[in-house]
């Protein structure tokens, strides 16, 4: 990949976007990982105003600290760069306090994780809308279209997104072009909703290289009677999240009402 190129691709594709749009800038969530660490900086390349906004929901330390180390370089390297930061513990849990808890705990766990993802939506939007900026998602391809490793209508409401036709790979290969802080670029990814620090391939049970793999061999039309041990298992947790998630990749459905009912 020409990383250099890329960079300057994006960057200008940001700009352009938000002109034609009329707006000031970004809106960026931090997290203190790869993909927001470099999404933030590709827009604040763009010389617009770029807000990075830290959301902790009872963050794991690591988290909060790689992710302040990150805006602290930002602010340091691009003057057009601000930060807040919004604690939305007491909102998470004053929410659980006014919902019902029961059921399976896993279900449970799982629904409030993608609270989580929400109220963090919510919150990219509000400043957006204050300050009449866009929301920059920081998902990557293998994320949004293979594995569709995201909250619907959480980190995946965004109004438009730079590195989503990037695999992880290639993020991090940006990563380093960015000057991305090293304490991200070695940290395991985590989506960080469940409160600690478990990675995503803790969640998935397959690493980034692993499902990039996947998705070429689902793309060039493999099966998983094609490979055997480790890549058949590849291939088929790759293939369970692909279809269940296919919801969060395709258009919300319509119901077409016929002409002769109308």
């Amino acid at each position: 990949m020409k990383t250099d190129k890329v960079i300057d691709h994006i960057v200008a594709w940001l700009k352009d976007y938000a002109t034609n749009a009329r707006v000031n800038g970004f809106v960026v969530g931090v997290s203190g990982g790869i993909d927001s660490a470099v999404t933030s900086t590709l827009c604040a390349k763009t010389g617009l105003p770029t807000l990075c906004i830290e959301m902790p929901i009872h963050q794991a330390k690591s988290h909060v600290t790689r992710a302040q180390e990150h805006i602290k370089q930002l602010k340091e390297r691009f003057d057009n760069v601000t930060d807040t930061r919004t604690d939305l513990t007491p909102v998470f849990e004053e929410f659980k306090t006014e919902v019902s808890l029961e059921g399976a705990q896993a279900t449970v766990d799982m629904a409030l994780a993608n609270t989580r993802a929400r109220l963090r939506m919510t919150t990219l939007y509000y400043y957006a809308g204050l300050l009449g900026r866009l929301v920059a998602g920081t998902g990557n391809k293998v994320e949004d279209f293979g594995v569709g490793f995201y909250t619907k209508y959480g980190d995946g409401g965004v109004d438009l997104s730079p590195i989503a036709d990037l695999m992880k790979s290639e993020v991090y290969m940006l990563g380093e072009a960015l000057e991305v802080p090293s304490s991200i670029m070695k940290a395991a990814p985590s989506d960080g909703l469940f409160g600690d620090a478990r990675s995503d391939e803790d969640q998935i049970g397959a690493n980034y290289d692993e499902l990039e793999w996947a998705m070429r061999m689902n793309d060039a039309g493999k099966t998983a009677t094609d490979f055997t041990g480790r890549q058949q298992e590849v291939f088929k947790i790759y293939k369970r999240y692909n279809t269940a998630n296919q919801h969060k990749m395709i258009p919300i459905p319509v119901c077409i009402i016929p002409q002769n009912l109308t």
